[in-house]
């Protein structure tokens, strides 16, 4: 299993690194709000450890963007702040738990483990996502930046297959052949057509873009390099 941590304090950081890892979990970390959401949009965890005190992102508020991001990972609290109301504050803003500094490894440990086999709470396969962008497969819904992506039949099935072949070049063949009918004519524009549907409403209100031409060659879905 793969669990996401997100603590500013190195040690700390480090400390729960190493007892996962001794317990085979596979543990990444972030050391500040921007970077865990990065990293929490981007992969797929069975857990979420963070700390409510973060630089640049708090992890109340990084609870909340990622719920309206849709994204259903388990999220345990860490805080120093033990108070009813911090604790209701952090379970409001979508935290699954809460743990209050100073705790016990053995404490973590258990709460990583229940939350893990929380049935339908891990991120599934029916999320689709490449930078601020999101697609889930269940609802048809789209959404970037949190703003609702209005899509076709034809462009939802055609963002769909970019985005489960993110980061490769795909030629227009690849794409008749995986998003319309096989025996398409492919001298038709078809594919150009509707990539500029595409580009339309998921870039073009956007100054980070998605969705490349690589001359000569094809297209390619790709987050930003900065994202």
């Amino acid at each position: 299993m793969k669990v996401l941590v997100i603590e500013d304090e190195p040690n700390v950081a480090a400390f729960i690194k190493r007892g996962l890892q001794e317990q085979t979990f596979e543990v990444e970390v972030a050391y500040d709000g921007s970077m865990g959401k990065r990293l929490a949009l981007q992969n797929e965890y069975s857990v979420i450890v963070m700390d409510i005190i973060l630089p640049n992102l708090s992890g109340l508020d990084l609870c909340r963007q990622l719920r309206q991001e849709q994204l259903r990972t388990p999220i345990l609290l860490l805080t120093a702040l033990g108070t009813t109301e911090d604790i209701v504050d952090g379970l409001e803003a979508g935290a699954d738990d809460y743990l209050p500094k100073p705790f016990k490894f053995k404490e973590l440990l258990a709460r990583v483990r229940a939350l893990s086999r929380r049935t339908g709470m891990v991120t599934a396969s029916n999320m689709l996502r490449a930078g601020d962008l999101s697609m889930n497969l269940d609802t048809k819904e789209v959404k970037r930046a949190g703003k609702d992506i209005n899509l076709t039949a034809r462009e939802f099935a055609l963002l769909e297959f970019f985005l489960k072949k993110q980061g490769k070049v795909l030629s227009r063949v690849d794409l008749l052949e995986n998003v319309w009918d096989l025996n398409f004519d492919l001298s038709s524009n078809v594919v150009d057509v509707y990539v500029n549907y595409l580009r339309n409403k998921i870039d073009k209100d956007f100054s980070a873009k998605l969705l490349h031409t690589v001359v000569g060659m094809g297209y390619m879905l790709k987050e930003p390099e900065n994202a």
